[in-house]
């Protein structure tokens, strides 16, 4: 191991943290849930700024991290939305979004051209929303409660979050590749 797969080691345990999380979730150990939910954030954090500040990015890092986020994301939305603390409909749409970003992605790289993406601002707020959403929806299911409105309005913003990022996606991404075309087998 040298000091240069430190950003990938992080994010590999964030994946593997995404199992005690879920398993907290489920067992109403929500402060606890929310602790280890808040050190897998930092740990992204602390991957990412060890990444860039010493030129560690690794192609191996380009999809750990993104995958060791999105996986605590989806996991811990499923686990809420089955213990109905986030609505059923936000869960699928949120996963939904995901599955037509992912598919449009492959499809793009092995029909199209290599994909290099970098995820756009609204992508990144929708993401931000889900981590708020998460967080509030945790507290209140254990050491905080918080007002209805709060959690309510955080729901909808969700929603806006990912019907616009998702849209923004298929749009820029479609474009591309209607002027790229497909390649020839």
């Amino acid at each position: 191991m040298k000091l240069k797969d430190l950003p990938n080691i992080i994010s590999v345990l964030r994946l593997i943290a995404v199992l005690p999380v879920v398993y907290l979730l489920f067992v109403d150990e929500f402060g606890w849930a929310l602790v280890l939910f808040a050190a897998a954030g930092a740990s992204d954090g602390l991957d990412g700024f060890l990444a860039k500040h010493y030129g560690w990015q690794s192609r191996l890092g380009g999809i750990l991290d993104p995958l060791a986020d999105k996986t605590l994301l989806v996991c811990c939305f499923l686990v809420l939305g089955t213990r109905d603390l986030i609505p059923i409909w936000l869960v699928l749409a949120v996963i939904c979004r995901d599955l037509i970003i992912v598919g449009g992605a492959v499809l793009y790289h092995y029909q199209i051209e290599i994909l290099e993406a970098t995820p756009i601002l609204t992508s990144k707020l929708n993401t931000l929303m889900q981590i708020v959403l998460v967080v509030a929806v945790i507290m209140n299911a254990g050491p905080v409660p918080l007002p209805a409105s709060v959690l309510t309005a955080l729901i909808w913003l969700n929603l806006t979050t990912v019907m616009i990022s998702g849209v923004q996606y298929v749009w820029i991404w479609g474009r591309k590749a209607a002027r790229h075309g497909f390649k020839a087998d």
